[in-house]
């Protein structure tokens, strides 16, 4: 296993882990237990800078795991949607790559999907259907 596949693996264990109830419970059940010795310690800087220390790393460390796990997530979303495209009669292959285009380039095609949108709401309260491909080309 390389380092960049034990990472994601890391990561993705982690971030499953960390979205259970169990979890949840174990952090209630610190903090809890880290209240509770407030007064032994006479609510003592020292004693709040544990918490606010231990809370300070692990959002930290959190912040990576659940973004690397995010971002192979999108990946994999991505890809699936292009495949969708890809393999549908009628659809447009040059929304494959959409993600690389430059924000004016989405402007146009929102705009021209918006379009599209408005038309078939007028064409439902006309009676009409709004399905199928239409002969409608995309930048």
């Amino acid at each position: 296993m390389t380092a960049r596949g034990g990472f994601h693996h890391f990561a993705s264990r982690v971030a499953g882990s960390a979205g259970k109830s169990s979890t949840f419970g174990l952090a209630v059940l610190v903090l809890v237990g880290w209240a509770v010795m407030g007064p032994l310690f006479g609510f003592s800087d020292t004693w709040q800078l544990v918490i606010n220390t231990s809370t300070t790393i692990v959002t930290l460390l959190m912040v990576f795991l659940i973004q690397n796990t995010q971002n192979r997530d999108s990946a994999a979303t991505q890809v699936k949607l292009d495949e969708i495209i890809r393999a549908t009669v009628g659809a447009h292959n040059v929304l494959l790559d959409l993600e690389e285009r430059s924000d004016d380039e989405l402007t146009v095609l929102r705009d021209h999907y918006a379009g599209l949108a408005r038309g078939a709401r007028s064409d439902v309260r006309s009676g009409l259907q709004d399905t199928g491909a239409g002969s409608d080309s995309v930048a």
